[in-house]
């Protein structure tokens, strides 16, 4: 079997689906449980998404830890519920928070496909330490 000559989206596949895992399992309690970042309504980490106060085709913040977060798939998929995101987002992590990230989004990005496979190594360790720390497996 020929070796893929453009590894990028393979990884990027990779990368987004531990990224997801991380950020969902990371806001949860020993039970897998945890609050929509916007509706506030509990869920189990597997019925929800990690959604992205700036869109995921915005490669410099796409795994931007503050960026995304535990969502729900209502609040998510009515439009991510922008305006309640950036309040609460100001509110965890400081003022300016939603408007940095903002700005940051806009700041050309590339990631080298050793990147991509570094950051795959790293969240999956999280997600495993998560996993192991809340007894979830």
């Amino acid at each position: 079997m020929p070796l893929n000559p453009n590894p990028k989206p393979t990884l990027k596949k990779k990368l987004d689906e531990i990224f997801s895992r991380y950020i969902r399992l990371r806001a949860t309690d020993q039970y897998g449980y945890g609050q929509c970042f916007t509706c506030e309504h509990t869920y189990h980490w597997k019925q929800v998404d990690a959604g992205h106060f700036v869109t995921r085709a915005k490669t410099s913040t796409r795994w931007h830890e503050h960026n995304v977060q535990f969502q729900c798939k209502r609040c998510n998929m009515n439009g991510g519920e922008q305006y309640k995101f950036s309040i609460k987002l100001n509110q965890t992590y400081g003022p300016d928070t939603a408007e940095n990230l903002y700005i940051a989004s806009n700041k050309l990005a590339k990631i080298s496909p050793v990147e991509m496979e570094s950051m795959i190594a790293h969240y999956r360790k999280l997600v495993n330490d998560l996993i192991r720390q809340k007894r979830l497996g």
